[in-house]
């Protein structure tokens, strides 16, 4: 992965694409943050998290643009959270989060909202990086009313 975005990022230097080497050089300046204050090892997960990190706080920010009515900037952030994407493993379908919560709920067997954690202790290890975390989290929540 990281080999791929070091890639990427030369054949947009070459192909003069600056909206995507602007997205990829926030990426690796995230990650060389990442391994300078948390002294975390420059690897394909640190990638994943600071992807969807990325990917968050662009979400985050079509929100508020949508707020501002700002067509614009939406369009362009979505541009950019497509960019992040091709980063991430193959995303997994809204089924196949159900599977896997359900498979965890009958191996931890909740019996209220104090359980969430041991939920989400057990599905993030098998979905991270491969889909929304919050959506997971909605769904667990749901469940566990």
């Amino acid at each position: 992965m990281l080999e791929k975005l070091n890639k990427d990022m030369i054949e947009a230097m070459k192909a003069k694409d600056k909206d995507k080497l602007t997205v990829i050089r926030m990426v690796k300046a995230a990650i060389k943050q990442e391994v300078i204050d948390h002294k975390k090892e420059e690897n394909d997960d640190l990638l994943i998290d600071v992807v969807n990190k990325q990917i968050k706080m662009r979400r985050d920010s079509i929100s508020e643009f949508e707020k501002g009515d700002r067509e614009d900037l939406i369009e362009k952030t979505k541009e950019e959270i497509d960019i992040l994407m091709a980063y991430l493993p193959e995303q997994l379908s809204d089924t196949e989060v159900e599977d896997i919560i359900n498979k965890v709920f009958d191996e931890v067997k909740p019996e209220s909202m104090k359980d969430m954690g041991k939920v989400m202790g057990m599905v993030t290890p098998k979905v991270k990086g491969r889909c929304d975390m919050k959506k997971v989290s909605e769904i667990i929540r749901s469940k566990l009313q």
